[in-house]
């Protein structure tokens, strides 16, 4: 198993990654299951504060086990501050995880309960780092907002999948406002954690927002049609792209 090719299935799933990534028996591995019971309320922690431009999006691209959505990060354009982050963070880009059928596919589960689907907005601390390759290796180097489904405003990226079928392709995406993806509530659970594939880099601070958003069963289904394969290859697509939540050692929640 290289670097190259680890996956989602197999004998490169993630049962797996941790004969070439030991860190992925660490002490601070997402997802986790969200005990709501255990969290733990800290008034310290404020509102989000979300600045986005729809300008700074530029690019659909198959990655080969997800598609992501890039965003132009040169400069403080499109931000996210405040909650547990200190710093400004720029989104780099979002991406979606799902499971082979419509009853799983998130990657958090809260009090055990699967979801469809999880968006995942990747930033990073631009008062730290100079670049998100740099804070990728990092403490705190990202934040993420993840959420339980996904939503009706789909319907420009989910066009967009078309031109992007298989691995490597990329296509031009202007002009996407992400947070219209968000839900109404900005309440959110924080805690620790990593990267949920390899590198598995355990630099991020999680931010979980509390109400789901919505997916169709045929929007789901479009996330399925996307290929793992490159063009010319014999065509494998994407099912199922979702790590099962890890041990919480000794990590709280807070909200």
């Amino acid at each position: 198993m290289s670097s190259l090719n680890w996956s989602y299935q197999g004998n490169n799933g993630p049962d797996h990654w941790h004969k070439l990534y030991p860190i992925a028996n660490g002490e601070r591995q997402s997802p986790i299951d969200i005990k709501l019971k255990e969290v733990k309320k800290d008034s310290s922690l404020g509102p989000l504060q979300i600045t986005w431009k729809p300008s700074t999006c530029k690019e659909i691209v198959n990655v080969g086990h997800s598609f992501h959505v890039n965003f132009e990060d040169k400069d403080n354009q499109s931000v996210l501050t405040g909650g547990p982050l200190t710093g400004t963070y720029r989104l780099r880009q979002f991406h979606f995880h799902w499971g082979q059928t419509d009853e799983q596919g998130s990657e958090h589960t809260v009090d055990g309960r699967k979801y469809a689907s999880e968006l995942h907005l990747i930033h990073w601390n631009a008062d730290k780092y100079s670049n998100v390759a740099e804070a990728f290796d990092k403490p705190d180097g990202l934040a993420i907002v993840t959420l339980g489904l996904c939503n009706e405003n789909l319907k420009g990226v989910l066009k967009a999948l078309d031109s992007v079928k298989t691995k490597g392709k990329k296509a031009p995406f202007s002009d996407f406002d992400p947070s219209s993806l968000l839900p109404k509530s900005m309440d959110y659970w924080t805690y620790n954690g990593s990267l949920t594939h390899p590198p598995l880099h355990e630099s991020v601070i999680w931010i979980i927002l509390k109400e789901p958003i919505t997916i169709s069963s045929e929007q789901l289904a479009q996330f399925r049609t996307i290929l793992s394969s490159a063009e010319g290859e014999t065509p494998c697509p994407i099912l199922s792209n979702h790590r099962q939540p890890q041990p919480l050692k000794g990590r709280v929640v807070r909200d």
